[in-house]
């Protein structure tokens, strides 16, 4: 009497164990949150949806909308490795609804590992906690970040809808990409999470002045922020230039991801205009320059216009650095030659070893 019942058991095992692994991530909107280490949370959103017959999700900075297509499944844990930066979500998914787990980075000697969360029960960025926008930030904002004591100049460009912002913070070295978020009543909160950019700032909004600014960015990172409202606010960018002396001509030879070794002196560039890219795999604004550039090469390339992309990886180790940049090309199709430089982002020599008829190269793209 007792073979019956084990094998009911068995089979309810098997039931449920099935009904376990059909579940599918709600298609639909997600709240997501990074949770730092001093508490504070970064939020961003998500979008579950299926293309093609196939579970995908999208992080939702907007207009960007990132897929993540590359999504594998071992029974209620979900791996989403995102498509750059060498950075994926390892999750667990709860019912249809929630996910729990870690957001994993690798850095350069250590990786960083942050708890992570989704939800689409509460899909909304932000709550608008004290109602509707009291006033506009919208517009060009003379921006400045405090840390110890000392100030760096950004401007703010935003766009205001409702309650609703969208927009980006522009530094000399580049820019924070897309920013999402709110006014409500006197507070402007804004956030964007993109693999690398992982931030979340506020601030209080009393018609042209941003005061009480906080920006937290990353594991730790934090800095106060104030803002006027200035429509003609620019910034000095930063510059790199040809040595005193210099024909005017660079001269480099390095491998290419295929391990072809490819010079500036190839017949392939003779008598044509080329644009040299200073790229690196771990730059947000490195994949907007090469998404930009993937194009305009191909809609230029017979006017006798050529690109050579030159990579400055976090470490020295080819096969880490030729996957990273490999997720590069093919995910913009890029045609022009890519070619890994023998030296580091973090060298401090990175332009004598490589580029020294230049002066120094001070940021990426």
């Amino acid at each position: 009497m007792k073979y019956p019942k084990i094998i009911l058991l068995s089979s309810l095992m098997g039931i449920a164990f099935y009904a376990t692994a059909q579940n599918q991530p709600k298609k639909g909107n997600w709240r997501a949150s990074i949770q730092r280490e001093d508490g504070k949370s970064i939020v961003f959103n998500l979008e579950a949806a299926e293309v093609k017959g196939k579970n995908v999700f999208y992080i939702v900075n907007e207009p960007e909308k990132m897929l993540i297509s590359n999504i594998t499944r071992k029974q209620d844990s979900l791996f989403l490795d995102l498509p750059f930066f060498e950075s994926e979500f390892r999750v667990r998914l709860i019912g249809t609804d929630s996910l729990s787990g870690s957001w994993v980075r690798k850095g350069i000697q250590k990786d960083i590992v942050l708890p992570f969360t989704a939800t689409a029960k509460n899909p909304e960025r932000f709550k608008a906690e004290h109602g509707a926008a009291n006033s506009s930030v919208q517009g060009k904002w003379k921006v400045s970040f405090i840390r110890g004591g000392k100030a760096r100049p950004a401007i703010g460009q935003f766009i205001q809808q409702g309650n609703k912002v969208s927009g980006s913070i522009l530094t000399p070295s580049g820019d924070y990409r897309y920013l999402a978020g709110i006014v409500t009543g006197n507070k402007l909160k804004l956030s964007t999470f993109d693999g690398v950019h992982a931030m979340v700032l506020d601030a209080d909004l009393n018609k042209d002045q941003l005061s009480n600014g906080h920006l937290y960015s990353g594991m730790a990172g934090y800095e106060e922020w104030t803002a006027v409202k200035d429509e003609n606010a620019k910034l000095e960018a930063a510059q790199t230039s040809l040595k005193d002396g210099e024909s005017g001509h660079l001269n480099f030879s390095f491998k290419d991801l295929d391990g072809k070794q490819v010079s500036i002196n190839d017949s392939r560039f003779k008598n044509k205009v080329v644009i040299v890219q200073l790229l690196g795999s771990w730059c947000p604004n490195c994949m907007d320059e090469t998404a930009f550039l993937s194009d305009y090469y191909k809609q230029n390339k017979n006017r006798g216009i050529e690109v050579i992309g030159l990579a400055y990886e976090y470490t020295g180790d080819l096969k880490r650095s030729k996957a990273s940049l490999q997720k590069f090309r093919d995910r913009f199709d890029v045609q022009y030659p890519i070619l890994i430089t023998p030296t580091t982002v973090t060298d401090s020599l990175r332009t004598e070893k490589t580029l020294p008829q230049l002066t120094g190269i001070k940021v990426f793209p």
